[in-house]
């Protein structure tokens, strides 16, 4: 039975919008509103939805650069939900984030193999000789050897995402948490970094937990594929299934868009009626209910539970 490096369970993060007297919350933006799946070891599980649904903070909790309002993050074994912030380096070893914007990441005034060194020496590395000579290797790792005593204004914006992928390798983690990781690159950039990010994980064995909003590259990176609405995760499923079969009407309807993702037919696309709804108030029952056809009283009333359709294919709607 393979391993799993993550697990989450019923995953909450609330932002207060309004306080009363005494500073408490109110009203909040319901980001992420009780989210369950994992990653197994050495896989890769793609994370898509539109704009506002919750993937960039469900990421940003996971590694707890924000603090959950409820839920369980268990990583490697370890329940690290309420470690406190100071507490973390050592989870920070093995799990990693490579952000959307690797200029705003990187410091300006630091040449980029200095900077990786700082982050060798933090996590405990003293001897400087054995830090250069790691930065070394891991700017060979990235394509980038002998480039490491440049400033980030002096590379590309394909070449700093290499050093923000060097950077995240530097302490050896078991998971990335690859936060839009392409999506600011051009398209023949892309590819050069989703070939290395997928190199880089047969190569050292690593997880990533993949969110774009780029179905192709989702598609082609991902092993299994979760599909994210106002905060929920509404299916779940291997790539291949999933875009073959969804099942969900906002998974069908988000991957009519893709050429080819079904069955070889040609699909028509599906176009939802209607905006996504407030995360402040959002619909009672099936949050997808206000903007589907096949939505029914029973949609407004309760919420959908999860059900396996086989095959490690879940969804959460009425239908099934």
């Amino acid at each position: 039975m393979t391993a799993k490096v993550l697990e989450v369970q019923n995953l909450k993060k609330y932002f207060p919008v309004k306080t009363n007297l005494f500073g408490r919350g109110t009203e909040f933006v319901k980001a992420v509103d009780g989210v369950d799946f994992h990653i197994n070891s050495g896989e890769i599980l793609g994370l898509v939805g539109e704009s506002g649904s919750g993937k960039t903070t469900t990421g940003r909790t996971i590694i707890r650069l924000l603090d959950p309002t409820e839920g369980e993050i268990i990583f490697d074994g370890q329940d690290i939900t309420n470690i406190r912030k100071k507490d973390l380096r050592k989870t920070y070893e093995q799990m990693q984030l490579v952000f959307q914007d690797p200029f705003a990441s990187l410091n300006p005034r630091k040449k980029v193999g200095n900077a990786i060194e700082e982050v060798l020496y933090v996590h405990g590395m003293k001897d400087r000789a054995q830090r250069r000579e790691r930065v070394f290797e891991l700017f060979d790792m990235v394509g980038l050897r002998g480039e490491e005593d440049k400033y980030p204004h002096e590379f590309s914006g394909g070449q700093r995402q290499r050093v923000v992928i060097a950077r995240a390798l530097a302490v050896d983690p078991k998971l990335i948490i690859c936060d839009e990781p392409v999506s600011a690159l051009d398209v023949s950039i892309q590819a050069q970094i989703i070939n290395l990010l997928m190199s880089l994980k047969n190569r050292l064995g690593l997880s990533y937990l993949f969110i774009s909003h780029d179905l192709r590259v989702v598609k082609y990176m991902s092993d299994r594929v979760a599909v994210m609405y106002l905060g929920k995760i509404v299916e779940i499923a291997p790539a291949e299934e999933l875009f073959k079969n969804p099942a969900h009407p906002y998974s069908k309807a988000l991957l009519s868009v893709v050429s080819g993702a079904g069955s070889g037919r040609k699909k028509k696309k599906i176009i939802l009626e209607g905006e996504v709804p407030s995360p402040v108030d959002p619909p009672s029952g099936c949050r997808f209910r206000t903007r589907c056809k096949y939505a029914t009283e029973l949609c407004s009333e309760i919420e959908p539970q999860t059900k396996c359709l086989g095959d490690e294919h879940y969804v959460s709607c009425h239908l099934y």
